[in-house]
């Protein structure tokens, strides 16, 4: 039962809605789950927070555990 949380900076409500819709298929396709047991939240994170709140918490704090590392160094 997938639960997937999503921390992102500066979408519409239809994009997060697409974003949402998109895991969800990519989920189904990769690890065959149920569409009824997936769900998906979407937090909105302010663009000036994304370091303090995304980037040393749950990226370099994860480093061993991210399956997609980030080409980007903020810091």
């Amino acid at each position: 039962m997938p639960h997937i949380h999503v921390k992102i900076a500066g979408k519409t409500e239809a994009e997060k809605t697409k974003l949402a819709e998109e895991i969800t298929k990519a989920v189904i396709n990769a690890v065959q789950a149920k569409e009824a047991n997936i769900t998906v939240s979407i937090e909105d994170i302010d663009k000036e927070d994304w370091v303090e709140k995304v980037y040393k918490p749950d990226i370099l704090g994860h480093w061993d555990t991210l399956y997609k590392k980030p080409g980007y160094n903020p810091l």
